[in-house]
């Protein structure tokens, strides 16, 4: 399994904790992979799909949002954790995330990591959880507008998505977007409109859109409460396949 390694991200408003994988025994240069994390941070849970794409042969850089919050918070959901136990705690968190600093700081994490020495220059993917999966998809579109698109995007329920359709048109990178029909949180009203939005009507090959029947939110977290084993197991199966036809490692 590859080593979890502590790393600062630069940015314009001074170094930003992250924590990076890099693949085993790969030789040359490989892709790289943002990872933005869901409301419950770094959580145990995102730490192991970071090393699970790691395995896969990507180079993965995850920065700590939350240590941007005063006191600092790289997590609230540690092993062992209930989400229900601390989910007020995450959605205060949540709110007091500066979103429009957390794209910066994702631009930031984009152009870090591709200038590591392991990793090749422009060929770097966004992937998020949750509110991870809105930021990505925000960060996609800035990262287009500023003339240095993203390789790829994977968004898992991006929970802010419904808030962000303006900027669909911006997103021209291949992306990946994938959903439970039993979402609480985004029901398939705007599921439906996200789609819409995303694939523009259907005429974008470049984006897969994928439901997965009788999930709810957050159903690739393993922990009892959200967990929904097949759909897990099917949608990172479509992850796999995604990067490996438009961002092989």
């Amino acid at each position: 399994m590859s080593a979890m390694l502590q790393h600062e991200i630069q940015t314009s408003k001074g170094p930003l904790p992250s924590l990076l994988w890099l693949p085993q025994g790969a030789t040359g240069r490989v892709p790289g992979i943002v990872v933005f994390q869901e409301i419950y941070g770094l959580s145990s849970y995102v730490r192991a799909r970071c090393a699970d794409l790691a395995q896969l042969g990507y180079a993965v850089l995850a920065p700590q949002l939350y240590a941007r919050l005063d006191p600092p918070v790289a997590a609230v959901q540690e092993a062992g954790v209930e989400p229900q136990a601390v989910l007020s705690e995450a959605l205060q968190l949540a709110g007091q995330l500066d979103w429009d600093q957390a794209v910066k700081d994702g631009l930031s994490a984009m152009t870090d990591l591709g200038r590591l020495g392991p990793v090749k220059k422009k060929k770097v993917a966004l992937l998020g959880f949750c509110m991870g999966g809105g930021l990505a998809f925000n960060v996609a579109a800035a990262a287009a507008s500023a003339g240095r698109p993203a390789a790829a995007l994977v968004s898992y329920y991006g929970s802010a998505l419904p808030r962000l359709l303006d900027l669909a048109p911006q997103v021209e990178c291949p992306s990946l977007h994938v959903f439970g029909t039993d979402d609480d949180y985004i029901p398939m009203e705007q599921v439906e409109r996200i789609r819409e939005a995303v694939t523009d009507g259907g005429t974008r090959e470049q984006v897969r859109f994928e439901l997965h029947p009788g999930a709810g939110h957050a159903f690739d977290n393993p922990n009892p409460t959200f967990f929904h084993e097949e759909a897990s197991r099917a949608a990172w199966a479509q992850t796999q396949e995604f990067l490996a036809e438009v961002l092989p490692a």
